[in-house]
């Protein structure tokens, strides 16, 4: 059913709250990706729903239909072009599909497979956020007027980047690493780049580009697991 299909209208948009009903789906296995876009819908007067695999996504679409759906190109289960093209085929098809990923080569992909636009991760400015999805909404589904863009930053709870570190260092723990190495590298580049943890990134990147070359780097795995273990026993985060 719709979102909105059962009870009262929603309140429209207002220029300060822009986005004031509507609801956006994010499909995203990242906690620290997550709570930037929950503040950013806070801010925005968007309600959130969240989905941290393909498959929990495609449970959520059979029973509610959300205004927006924000899909993360790199999930557990697959990429998130397979579920773009599944939402843009679709009839009647969803107000906006926006993909994300902190690759920027994924762009070309997302909009192959029908995404409406693409955000580059990390999603902390307020003003790019709202944007992206105004630009992108019927007329009548946008506030009257004017309205207001903060270039505000959000600032994510540090404690959903430990959690993060926690779900990767777990997974590399719990299989064989030709196995679930291509999705921790670009798991963890991706929150590392939204929290600014370059030697993080910059770790990931060097699993990336020798599993690029057709190997698989030992060396740079286990500097990339160090850095983890590192990184969990700081007592803050970074």
């Amino acid at each position: 059913m719709d979102e909105f299909a059962q009870g009262a209208a929603p309140a429209p948009p207002t220029p300060h709250r822009p986005l004031l009903g509507l609801t956006v789906l994010v499909v995203e296995d990242s906690r620290f990706a997550c709570e930037a876009l929950r503040l950013l819908c806070l801010r925005s007067g968007a309600r959130i729903r969240r989905a941290d695999c393909l498959a929990s996504a495609r449970r959520h679409l059979q029973t509610y239909r959300p205004s927006v759906v924000i899909v993360d190109m790199g999930l557990p289960d697959g990429n998130g072009a397979e579920l773009i093209e599944e939402l843009a085929a679709a009839a009647p098809r969803l107000a906006v599909i926006l993909a994300m990923s902190g690759d920027t080569f994924a762009e070309d992909l997302a909009i192959a497979a029908g995404a409406d636009g693409f955000l580059a991760k990390p999603v902390l400015n307020l003003a790019d956020f709202q944007q992206a999805i105004l630009s992108r909404l019927p007329p009548e589904r946008r506030p009257r007027g004017l309205w207001a863009l903060s270039e505000d930053m959000v600032e994510p709870d540090p404690h959903a980047y430990r959690d993060d570190l926690s779900h990767a260092a777990e997974t590399l723990s719990g299989g064989r690493p030709e196995e679930v190495i291509d999705y921790v590298a670009q798991f963890l580049g991706g929150i590392a780049r939204s929290a600014r943890d370059m030697p993080l990134a910059r770790a990931a990147e060097a699993v990336t580009r020798g599993r690029e070359s057709g190997r698989l780097p030992r060396a740079d795995i286990v500097a990339l697991k160090q850095l983890v273990q590192s990184r969990l026993a700081e007592e803050q985060t970074i």
